[in-house]
């Protein structure tokens, strides 16, 4: 009974193995398919590049006289805002904004914090965003807005300049 069974057994595993056996020619086809697809693009690519002529666009130079930078001091970058006074006297045209929060009364603590440290700061209001802007100085042009930050940045290292649009 045992010798059956090791027979039956052997006999199963030499026709299993035979049977999973794949052809070499059938590797040999499906290689040589895909060389003759990757000759054929390439072929399509060449022909692609002969066909096409390049485009180029005339360079037209202009004297330095021409090139004109308007409002760019010191390469500061501005943001323009329509923006209400909350509290304060008034707006020119270039602020430092040294605080943006959601609660008024977060921007009213700094704001009292700045005027006791000799700011003459004021709270304004984007309605786009609902943001509180608290602003330490205003000046009237940008060149003074700027030095200004830049002695605020020590101490609030995200301030940044706006450019009150009324």
């Amino acid at each position: 009974m045992k010798k059956n069974i090791l027979l039956c057994a052997g006999l199963c595993l030499a026709i299993s193995f035979t049977s999973c056996k794949s052809s070499e020619s059938a590797y040999k086809k499906a290689y040589e398919k895909a060389q003759a697809q990757a000759a054929q693009q390439q072929m399509q690519a060449t022909e692609t590049q002969q066909t096409e002529t390049p485009v180029v666009t005339p360079v037209v130079t202009k004297p330095a006289t021409q090139t004109q930078v308007t409002d760019n001091y010191d390469n500061v970058s501005v943001r323009q805002e329509r923006v209400s006074v909350v509290n304060g006297e008034g707006l020119s045209d270039f602020s430092v904004v040294v605080g943006s929060f959601a609660v008024i009364a977060n921007a009213e603590g700094l704001q009292q914090k700045l005027r006791g440290q000799g700011y003459n700061a004021q709270i304004v209001k984007n309605e786009e965003r609902n943001m509180y802007r608290v602003v330490a100085s205003t000046f009237a042009n940008k060149a003074d807005a700027v030095r200004s930050r830049d002695n605020l940045r020590s101490t609030y290292p995200d301030a940044w300049l706006l450019y009150y649009t009324r």
